[in-house]
């Protein structure tokens, strides 16, 4: 009775979603909030979440219910006024402004990038090149080999591998020189757009500054926040207009071609048939990242930085950090958020009933992590940091781990339906 009335709250809390959207103001530091408590969410549950994120080299992370921060919470040295890079994430941002391009009738999608980008742009035939569109850039369709350079954007690093919309490949140049595309249509440089267009719309502060081939957005956390609650309404912030066709914000967030289900114009898409990766070819069934609602779809970059967008809840989740690994979109850490988030949900009996069964008696450790209340029909799972599980010894009360690295790691107990996880440092 108690799990179906945890259940019963936390669905009523968090996934009732509140039309009236706050917009905070475009200056200042003043941003409405919403108590954890009224979702239904647990202080101990939290500090788990925030131990997950530290553990995790994060650097920021925000959540946003219908506008108003719910969390906050910066780690180390890292601040409210701190920058960090956005690395693949900026693609969205790119994405929306090629959309406010088309909708003031500067360009269209579906002209050849040479239009924009001048006749030579890749090493491919005149008839090659100019079959590549700027909807093949933003779909990663362009057919170009990202084997050959996977940065470069100098005409000889662009060779064809295969016809453009027939193979989707995740492709950092082609990508890249739509930044060119919307300066030549515009007249603007990238930085002066995306300013004009968006950033002084919706308060959103930060720079593309170049990195090698690249251009990289950088901002503080809070603007990465107002780009994912304005990704959250139909071009709309606060009554002001900023993209118009709604049309458009419809394609970023669905899929936009037959090859990767989960893809739109430079955007992940939750809860799709199937998904495909950076660097690879294959094609996974399922969702993308099967703990968070199938209707979200995300900004994603190397590193994990991420927004993460769920209309249904009217939830918007921003995180910055390091150390993540190689992934280009880190699907296994996000997902691992994710967890973490379907877990905030308790009532005072949950809570008590986990602390009454459970226990960590050594902590840190070297050799075994004992607990104190452990029995046969619990369930014990032993994760990293980044989500990776896995395999212990268990002996009665104990999990044996002196063949691991030294570090943090998250034990996940579970029992009757309650669920507690602890930190755990190794030394």
């Amino acid at each position: 009775m108690k799990l179906l009335a945890f259940l019963t709250l936390f669905c009523c809390s968090v996934f009732t979603v509140n039309s009236q959207t706050y917009f905070p103001p475009l200056t200042g530091n003043t941003w409405d909030t919403i108590s954890p408590s009224d979702l239904g969410w647990c202080e101990d549950s939290i500090h788990v979440l925030y131990d997950f994120l530290e553990g995790s080299d994060s650097k920021a992370f925000i959540v946003l219910k219908n506008g108003k921060i719910v969390l906050e919470k910066y780690f180390g040295t890292f601040t409210q006024d701190s920058v960090w890079v956005w690395n693949s994430a900026g693609k969205t941002l790119t994405a929306y402004a090629v959309g406010i391009a088309q909708t003031e009738g500067l360009l269209n999608i579906n002209d050849p990038s040479s239009d924009y980008l001048g006749a030579g742009w890749t090493s491919l035939t005149p008839t090659q090149e100019a079959a590549i569109t700027i909807r093949h850039q933003l779909t990663m369709t362009t057919g170009l080999d990202e084997n050959v350079s996977f940065d470069c954007t100098d005409p000889i690093c662009l060779e064809y591998l295969a016809d453009p919309g027939t193979r989707w490949s995740y492709h950092n140049s082609p990508y890249t020189l739509l930044d060119g595309v919307i300066e030549d249509a515009s007249g603007l440089t990238l930085n002066q757009f995306i300013q004009q267009k968006i950033g002084s719309k919706i308060g959103m502060t930060g720079l593309f500054f170049p990195n090698g081939y690249n251009n990289v957005f950088v901002s503080k956390p809070r603007s990465m926040a107002r780009f994912g609650l304005l990704l959250s309404q139909d071009g709309v912030w606060n009554g002001t207009t900023v993209q118009s066709d709604v049309n458009y914000l419809d394609d970023m967030r669905t899929p936009s071609q037959t090859l990767n289900n989960s893809y739109g114009y430079l955007t992940w898409l939750n809860g799709q048939s199937s998904f495909m990766l950076p660097s690879t070819q294959l094609v996974f069934p399922g969702s993308a990242i099967p703990s968070a609602p199938s209707d979200m779809y995300a900004a994603l970059g190397k590193n994990g930085q991420i927004i993460n967008v769920v209309p249904s809840q009217d939830l918007v989740i921003v995180r910055m950090g390091s150390s993540m690994g190689n992934s280009y979109v880190g699907n296994q850490y996000n997902d691992t958020i994710w967890q973490h988030i379907n877990n905030l949900g308790c009532t005072a009996g949950i809570t008590e009933n986990a602390a009454d069964y459970w226990s960590i008696q050594t902590n840190p450790t070297s050799d075994f992590i004992a607990i104190n209340g452990l029995n046969n029909i619990d369930i014990v799972e032993l994760y990293t940091p980044a989500g990776q599980k896995l395999e212990v010894v268990r002996n009665n009360n104990a999990l044996s781990v002196s063949a691991l690295p030294r570090g943090m790691y998250f034990v996940r107990l579970e029992r009757n339906g309650v669920m507690r996880t602890f930190k755990i440092l190794l030394n």
